[in-house]
């Protein structure tokens, strides 16, 4: 049974001084597994963040339906949790009272929020720094306590939007691989918005490619490499064929998608 379904979705805004309505997404449709990994690759305004929002049920939809476990979505849920690009972090709070945070207002009761908040401090590779504050930490460091969390308020989805594109290229690198070992630990249904098309390849098992004016999905395309993932997958035939395939669907719209791949290069 499909554990997010998105059905002929619409999203729209209304423009400024009543001009009308910019549609940022237009008729999606999209079926997700529990525990896929699933990858939205696009170019900027094609709807990949306005798509994540709406299933954390923090943009309403114009058109269509968002399910989750078949219940239709109308708002946010303890079911689901977002982690941002910006870090999000509140700067008077320890890294461990940032964690706690997400739990307080879920008014956690299962078990002592102190104790779980370091252990997922510790899943994250951040034992050591409970009692730093956010600006004494890399941004690689602030996300990872984004990450912890995320995870540490026990969702079923995890909603990652470029939660990497502030850092450098080698951080970058290092985090993928992080969180992947992360997601193998508890294999979360997650979907992560990316502009890179090698990050979407090589953390999805599903990579949802995008287009704009007005945004839709142009194609879904199933990664088949075997989990867990190494850099030397990077070196086979196929995945430059599934290179190729992506660079190909995004070549009408691929000027911002490069930009970010010289970047990381």
């Amino acid at each position: 049974m499909s554990h997010i379904t998105i059905e002929d979705v619409d999203i729209t805004y209304d423009k400024p001084d009543g001009a009308g309505k910019f549609i940022a997404v237009e008729k999606a449709n999209l079926s997700i597994e529990e525990g896929t990994f699933v990858t939205l690759v696009g170019p900027s305004g094609c709807g990949k963040s306005s798509l994540l929002m709406a299933i954390d049920g923090l943009v309403n939809i114009s058109g269509g339906t968002i399910k989750v476990n078949q219940v239709p979505v109308t708002g946010p849920g303890r079911d689901r949790a977002m982690v941002f690009q910006e870090f999000s972090l509140l700067p008077w709070r320890t890294i461990v009272e940032n964690v706690k945070f997400g739990l307080e207002m879920h008014r956690w009761k299962t078990d002592d929020i102190e104790e779980r908040a370091r252990r997922f401090i510790r899943l994250v590779g951040l034992a050591g720094f409970e009692d730093y504050h956010p600006h004494q930490l890399s941004g690689g460091m602030r996300q990872r306590v984004g990450i912890a969390r995320a995870l540490a308020v026990d969702p079923e989805i995890l909603l990652m939007d470029e939660p990497f594109g502030a850092l450098d290229a080698q951080t970058r690198e290092v985090m993928g691989n992080e969180l992947l070992r992360i997601w193998e630990q508890n294999k979360k249904t997650a979907l992560f918005v990316t502009h890179s098309i090698d990050e979407a390849i090589f953390l999805g098992d599903v990579v949802v490619v995008m287009g704009k004016n007005p945004g839709h999905i142009k194609e879904i395309i199933n990664i088949d490499f075997p989990r867990p993932r190494t850099v030397d997958m990077t070196d086979s035939a196929k995945y430059t064929e599934f290179r190729r395939l992506i660079r190909e669907l995004l070549s009408d719209e691929i000027d911002d998608i490069r930009l970010v791949e010289a970047a990381n290069d």
